[in-house]
C-alpha cells in the first residue's frame, strides 16, 4: 500500500490522471535508488524511424510533462520537426509504469530561464560547450570547448543558450500499470481526444 492509501487494484478508481501520477511519482521517490525522475523519451525522425533515450522529467501539471534540452541535439530536431512525442516511467521498486504520450510545445522562455538558473554552473557551462548529439573527433575538443567558455564565462551569470530550452508533451493518453500475480497485471488508460479536452478512461487486458 502506497502513502495515499491506494493499494494496486485501487488505482483503477482514479478518475483523473495528474494526481495519480504524482502519487506513483512521490512513492518512487521513497525507493528508486537513482532518478526516480528519469523516463524514457521516444521520438521519430522524418522517416518514421523512432528514437528513444533517457532523460529528467523536470516537471509536470494539467499542461503536460517538462524536459530540458538542446533543440540542435538529435532529439531536439526530430520533435521540432515531428511536433509530437511519448515517454515511459518504470519504476521497478514500485512495479509500475507509466506510458503517455502526445503533441509537443515550447515551454516559454520564461520558465526555460528560471530552470536553467537553477542548474549548477558547470552545466551551464556545459549546455554551450556541447555539440549534443553531434561527432565528436575526441574527449580534449570537448574539454577545450569547455575551457573556453569557463574563460568567456567568468565572470557575472551564464546565459541560456538561444538553443536550449524545454519542450512539455500534452499527454493525449497516459497510461498506468501495475504488476500483478500471473501477469494478470492492472491497466488503466486515460484517453483524450485534444490536449484540452475532457478525460475519459478504459481498463486493458493485461
Amino acid at each position: 500500500m502506497s502513502e495515499n492509501g491506494l493499494t494496486s487494484g485501487d488505482f483503477t478508481q482514479e478518475s483523473e490522471p495528474f494526481t495519480l501520477f504524482g502519487s506513483w511519482l512521490k512513492d518512487a521517490e521513497s525507493s528508486e535508488i537513482n532518478d526516480p525522475n528519469a523516463v524514457a523519451l521516444a521520438t521519430v525522425d522524418e522517416h518514421g524511424l523512432p528514437n528513444v533515450r533517457m532523460v529528467l522529467l523536470k516537471g509536470y501539471d494539467e499542461d503536460g510533462f517538462v524536459f530540458y534540452t538542446n533543440f540542435e541535439s538529435q532529439k531536439g530536431e526530430e520533435i521540432l520537426g515531428q511536433k509530437k512525442a511519448a515517454m515511459v516511467f518504470h519504476w521497478k521498486s514500485q512495479r509500475r509504469q507509466v506510458r503517455l504520450r502526445g503533441p509537443v510545445e515550447i515551454v516559454s522562455d520564461a520558465d526555460a530561464d528560471a530552470y536553467y538558473a537553477t542548474r549548477p554552473r558547470g552545466s551551464r557551462i556545459g549546455a554551450w560547450a556541447s555539440k549534443q548529439s553531434r561527432p565528436l573527433e575526441g574527449r580534449f575538443a570537448l574539454e577545450k570547448s569547455v575551457a573556453e567558455y569557463t574563460a568567456k564565462f567568468a565572470i557575472g551569470e551564464i546565459p541560456r543558450p538561444p538553443h536550449w530550452s524545454g519542450f512539455r508533451i500534452r499527454p493525449v493518453s497516459i497510461e498506468f500499470w501495475h504488476d500483478r500475480p500471473f501477469r494478470l497485471h492492472d491497466r488503466i488508460e486515460f484517453r483524450r481526444d485534444t490536449p484540452d479536452g475532457a478525460w475519459g478512461k478504459v481498463r486493458m487486458y493485461p
